[in-house]
C-alpha cells in the first residue's frame, strides 16, 4: 500500500493572511509543518501543494518537495485532488499547513485504519479530540463531530452536537481535527461532486462526503497541538515550541 502525505497551503487566509509564512523560531510555519510530517517516517512521500509563489519558493529553497496548484479551489480536498490525479498511490493523508505540531502517534492511527480495512469499507479517516470546556463546545470555530458505535461519523457541526436537552445524560463532546486520510478514489469523487446544502450551510467540506454516502472513520487522539488560525495562536505556538 503506497501512502503519501500532502499539505495544502494557501497564502491567503481570512482570519490571518500570510500565516503560513510567519516565523516560528527561525523557520516559517509551513516549513515547520513540512518538517514535522517528514519526521514521522510514515510516508512514502511528503509534498506541499500551494497556489502561492512565496510558499513554493520557501519549500523548494529549503530542500522540500512542493507542487504548484494550477486552479482556484474552494477547499483543501479539491486542491489535493488536482495533485493526486496522476499519482500512483492508494492513500493520501492531508496534513493542514498550519499544524506544525503534527505528531507521529495520531497519523499512525489514521494509517492503521486502512491497513486493517480488508473489506474497504472506509472511504476516509479523520481525527477527533475529547473536549469538556463549555466555551470550546459552544464556539462555532470549533467543529464538533458525533459518531456511531463503530466510530463512523454521523454528522459534523459548528453547533454543539448533540444538543444537551436532558442535562442528566452523560454526553461526550468531540472536536474534529482537520487531518484526513483518503482513499484516492474518494478524493477524486469529492472533487467531481457539487456542493450540497449541508456543506453550504455549515461551510464544512467533510459534510459533502457524508451527503454523498461516503464513510468517515473517526480516530480519537489526545494530542491537542496548536492550529494557527489567528495571531494569538501563533504566540501560543511560539511559547509551546520552547
Amino acid at each position: 500500500m503506497k501512502i503519501i502525505s500532502m499539505i495544502p497551503a494557501r497564502y491567503s487566509a481570512s482570519r490571518f493572511p500570510g500565516k503560513l509564512m510567519q516565523d516560528l523560531h527561525g523557520k516559517t510555519v509551513i516549513f515547520r509543518t513540512y518538517e514535522a510530517t517528514v519526521a514521522t517516517g510514515l510516508f512514502d512521500d511528503v509534498i506541499v501543494v500551494t497556489d502561492s509563489d512565496l510558499i513554493f519558493n520557501e519549500i523548494e529553497r529549503n530542500g522540500g518537495k512542493v507542487m504548484m496548484s494550477q486552479k482556484e479551489h474552494a477547499s483543501g480536498s479539491d486542491r489535493i485532488a488536482e495533485a493526486v490525479g496522476q499519482l500512483d498511490i492508494d492513500v493520501v493523508v492531508n496534513v493542514q499547513g498550519d499544524e506544525p505540531f503534527t505528531d507521529t502517534q495520531s497519523l499512525s492511527k489514521l494509517i492503521e485504519v486502512f491497513k486493517e480495512d480488508d473489506k474497504k469499507e472506509v472511504d476516509l479517516a479523520s481525527l477527533m479530540v475529547h473536549i469538556e470546556d463549555e466555551k470550546e463546545i459552544n464556539n462555532p470555530n470549533t467543529v464538533k463531530v458525533v459518531i456511531d458505535q463503530s466510530n463512523f461519523a454521523l454528522y459534523f457541526s459548528r453547533s454543539p452536537i448533540p444538543y444537551p436537552r436532558d442535562k442528566e445524560v452523560d454526553v461526550k463532546y468531540y472536536k474534529h481535527k482537520g487531518v484526513y486520510a483518503f482513499r484516492k478514489q474518494a478524493l477524486l469523487d469529492f472533487s467531481r461532486l457539487p456542493m450540497m446544502t449541508l456543506e453550504a450551510s455549515e461551510k464544512l467540506e467533510q459534510l459533502r462526503y457524508l451527503e454523498y454516502g461516503k464513510r468517515i472513520k473517526m480516530v480519537e487522539t489526545d494530542v491537542q497541538g496548536v492550529e494557527i488560525d489567528t495571531p494569538e495562536d501563533l504566540e501560543r505556538a511560539k511559547k509551546l515550541w520552547k
